[in-house]
């Protein structure tokens, strides 16, 4: 495995660098897009294991089947609010289908109607990924559960659906541009050739859309204070307005609106790399064998949201999503069900979800948006802190 990665890092900076050579320098945005998710040497396109402990971090899905089981009572209620019809869920960025299994499997169990009105679609750009989906939720797939839509049909809007689009940490993943504020002008990061070596080097704005960005979310940069703009989550919620005849966009993400993604004590922006659980911000090495994230600018997507027609409907931290859906009671219930020491060990796991320090808690955010709705009322959101925007 360790050659295989090493051939993998190789291919991809002969790559860039061939680029580079025909191109010239390379907007950080396009360098990002090819680290990830390059068909050949990009960092999603590896078999290896990504997620869980042997991989380079832990999702929300991966702690413990209780996320997606909450997650289906959250939709069970947009399903009764949205009427009798079918109810389509789709999912973008599913990785491994656990949140899919977890969801399918309690619907089954526990709300049979709503299970009969169900249909749970993935659109998966990456072939070892969907593979894996497909063994895992085959039985679903035999049932008429689970469909799989190509990228390119949710890009086209060549679907319509009601119901409810859905993302687990799918954003945090889309390439941003990287900028900083120069001498009061703003400059963009591209990547360059220097001896045969990567090497980073500010330039003129590649995209007119990065120079209105900040102040439409009215944030000012002090000199030399850097950030990521993210073009393409904008570009995605007008893809979901597309396709979304009827229904809610659930997102469940790590970031912060954008006052505060902005503050002046992130100087360096939010910009990190995640190899075997460990950070750093080298995104020039490791090339293709590490994950490369950014946080997420809700604001962002609240305002393009309410601009095409996705209405706000709340935004809280995690932890507070987790237990107005139940999470506490569903904690006590299911350790009611073990020994002492298993119970004990099902509280330390399922503490990472709403821990608001150490865990997922607080920096993970939920964000409803609905379509064609007047003022849903939502137990993720009931009696809690809205978080301003």
């Amino acid at each position: 495995m360790e050659k295989e990665e090493g051939r993998r890092e190789e291919g991809l900076k002969t790559f860039i660098l061939s680029q580079i050579e025909e191109k010239g320098p390379i907007p950080f945005s396009q360098f990002m897009d090819w680290c990830l998710y390059h068909p050949s040497y990009g960092y999603y396109a590896s078999e290896r294991t990504t997620i869980g402990k042997d991989g380079d971090y832990y999702t929300s899905s991966c702690v413990h089947p209780l996320f997606g089981h909450l997650i289906a009572k959250q939709l069970l209620q947009m399903a009764g609010i949205l009427g009798e019809e079918a109810f389509d869920v789709i999912e973008m960025g599913g990785g491994r289908g656990f949140l899919c299994q977890d969801i399918l499997d309690w619907s089954k169990r526990n709300a049979s109607s709503f299970y009969e009105r169900l249909r749970y679609h993935l659109v998966e750009r990456t072939p070892h990924v969907l593979k894996e989906q497909r063994k895992r939720l085959a039985k679903w797939e035999e049932e008429g559960k689970v469909f799989w839509l190509p990228l390119e049909a949710f890009e086209a809007g060549r679907v319509r659906w009601e119901g409810c689009f859905l993302s687990n940490e799918l954003i945090d993943a889309f390439p941003v541009h990287r900028v900083v504020l120069d001498h009061g002008k703003l400059k963009e990061s591209y990547v360059i050739q220097q001896n045969g070596e990567l090497a980073e080097q500010w330039g003129e704005l590649s995209d007119p859309k990065i120079e209105d960005y900040l102040p439409s979310m009215g944030v000012m940069l002090r000199e030399g204070q850097k950030a990521e703009v993210n073009l393409k989550a904008l570009d995605w919620m007008e893809k979901i307005e597309r396709c979304l005849k009827k229904g809610f966009v659930l997102t469940i993400d790590y970031g912060y609106p954008a006052e505060e993604l902005y503050a002046p004590y992130r100087g360096e922006g939010t910009l990190l790399c995640y190899h075997r659980h460990q950070t750093s911000e080298k995104f020039l090495e490791r090339l293709g064998k590490q994950d490369i994230t950014s946080h997420v600018n809700f604001t962002g997507l609240i305002r393009k949201g309410e601009e095409v027609g996705l209405h706000f409907t709340g935004l809280v931290p995690q932890y507070q999503f987790l237990i107005g859906l139940g999470l506490l009671q569903e904690m006590e219930s299911l350790g009611g069900k073990l020994s002492e020491v298993d119970g004990l060990n099902l509280r330390l796991t399922l503490k990472h979800l709403i821990e608001p320090e150490a865990g997922m808690g607080e920096v993970f955010k939920a964000l409803i948006q609905h379509k064609g709705i007047e003022n849903p009322l939502l137990d993720g959101l009931k009696g809690l802190r809205d978080i301003t925007v």
